[in-house]
């Protein structure tokens, strides 16, 4: 049964959301097609990024714990992370912003966004040597920089919130796969290539990284749901 250790992960990540995607006062369901749309532009590139450290040594996965499968050397269980996740992560999104009010005063945020940049460009410019640090820092920081100026986006303030409020659950999941109940970790990581901080077993890149797959997660499902909403409106116009 270890071999489903990592499926189950996801799995159980995954299957309270579903199933409350169907209830009556949320209907999270009627974007499904939003969702996949933009989870699968994000799972993109974030899975070329995974190809590419694992490849190059960055973090490897232990056989002990995956069913085998493997998509250009990656766990299909790894490939299934980038939807489930980001499944999870926007349904909750999606709940608390239609339920609850966290929208933050727009000089705040602003403010908060400015610092964030500088202080991710900072540390992935200092620690260039260590490559999961710094690229991960350095892409958190250009994305916050689009995201913000460019795409002119003004729920940074409250997606950033609301992720804290993930954290319980991403301290769970990423814990068991870094090794925290477990004989060994499912994912290792080589030391070289970042800091060595961690949250109980989890580095603090990860943390980082799952912010800026969740960001850009949430700006692309907003797209696609607005451009589901307008289709809507204009088939139900026409005589």
């Amino acid at each position: 049964m270890e071999k489903y250790t990592y499926l189950l992960v996801n799995f159980l990540t995954i299957i309270i959301c579903f199933i409350f995607s169907f209830h009556h006062k949320i209907k999270f369901s009627r974007y499904f097609g939003a969702f996949f749309k933009s989870a699968f532009i994000v799972a993109f590139v974030f899975i070329c990024w995974d190809i590419w450290f694992t490849k190059i040594g960055v973090w490897w996965f232990n056989n002990r714990y995956v069913m085998g499968w493997r998509i250009f050397n990656l766990p299909i269980e790894e490939v299934l992370f980038f939807f489930c996740i980001p499944f999870s992560c926007v349904f909750t999104y999606f709940c608390l912003d239609k339920f609850f009010n966290f929208q933050w005063n727009p000089s705040f945020e602003k403010l908060f966004v400015i610092f964030s940049i500088v202080v991710s460009a900072s540390v992935g410019i200092y620690f260039s040597s260590r490559i999961y640090t710094s690229f991960t820092f350095f892409t958190t920081a250009l994305s916050m920089l689009s995201l913000y100026f460019i795409f002119k986006q003004s729920w940074i303030g409250k997606a950033s919130l609301i992720y804290l409020f993930l954290m319980p659950g991403f301290l769970m999941v990423n814990g068991v796969l870094t090794g925290t109940g477990l004989d060994s970790p499912i994912v290792n990581y080589n030391s070289d290539d970042f800091l060595g901080i961690r949250i109980l077993t989890i580095p603090i890149e990860d943390a980082v990284y799952g912010y800026e797959m969740i960001l850009w997660n949430i700006f692309l499902f907003k797209k696609f749901k607005i451009d589901e909403q307008n289709q809507s409106f204009l088939v139900s116009q026409r005589p």
